[in-house]
């Protein structure tokens, strides 16, 4: 567990909801991801940078996803994807995918893996707070990933980026979080502990709003963190939800016995 960011004192104790980033927190996007590119990187000469290289390839893949994000902010994440796919084959001076393999591309998320931590934890962490989702996507992929690899976890609720008509880091979507829970789920603002591993799209948007938040910082990106340091303000950092969730159990118990 990492050290406390700030000198409010907090415990993991004091919340009554966790919200949470799906992909790349719960769901190995990344992987799903470049399985996905296989069919474009196939058809790549060799050797080429892009083959095996899951950072590099990636990185190139997302800046397309980001960009389309950002000018089309109402399109849903399903219909995003196959453009992003379509435009890094041009990148790559590949011939334009047809039409069914970039839908294909862009309608897999929903069968991309929970990391092995997930489940488990989330499990545990069930037991001590309300479980609520808060994405950037589409309401038929996410709902294929709550009944496919994260089936037997119970969410009180759920909100997507193609019901906010926008995309995380716009602080629109953080604010509907605050209010839905408050509606739905009688959680105030400060109730709430933000759960995510992306720092540019969920913890400076965390800070900005006021939210408590954790950093499941799965790909050790410390470097990023210090270039971020000034707009970040996370709780707590733990390498994975599995981590997360033994701290937590461990303060509950300390809290009982105390």
């Amino acid at each position: 567990m990492g050290n406390v960011w700030d000198e409010r004192p907090a415990k993991l104790t004091g919340f009554k909801l966790l919200s949470f980033d799906v992909y790349s927190t719960l769901i190995d996007e990344k992987a799903g991801m470049f399985t996905g590119l296989r069919p474009l990187l196939s058809r790549l000469p060799t050797p080429n940078p892009y083959i095996n290289d899951k950072v590099h390839t990636l990185s190139a893949f997302q800046a397309f996803e980001w960009s389309i994000q950002r000018s089309r902010p109402t399109l849903r994440y399903n219909e995003l994807l196959p453009l992003a796919y379509k435009a890094f084959a041009a990148s790559l001076s590949l011939p334009e995918p047809s039409e069914q393999e970039a839908h294909d591309f862009g309608s897999q998320i929903g069968s991309w893996p929970a990391f092995p931590d997930t489940v488990p934890a989330l499990k545990a962490l069930k037991k001590h707070y309300k479980l609520v989702i808060l994405s950037n996507i589409d309401n038929d992929s996410i709902a294929r990933t709550i009944a496919g690899p994260l089936a037997d976890v119970e969410f009180e609720a759920v909100f997507t980026a193609q019901e906010i008509g926008s995309y995380k880091p716009d602080l629109k979507n953080f604010r509907y979080l605050v209010e839905g829970v408050k509606r739905e789920l009688n959680v105030e603002k400060g109730e709430i502990l933000h759960t995510a591993q992306s720092l540019t799209a969920d913890l400076v948007s965390a800070k900005t709003m006021g939210l408590t938040s954790i950093w499941i910082d799965r790909e050790k990106q410390e470097k990023k963190m210090q270039e971020l340091k000034e707009q970040l303000n996370f709780t707590w950092r733990f390498g994975t939800m599995g981590e997360m969730a033994e701290a937590v159990d461990k303060e509950f118990q300390e809290m009982k016995s105390g």
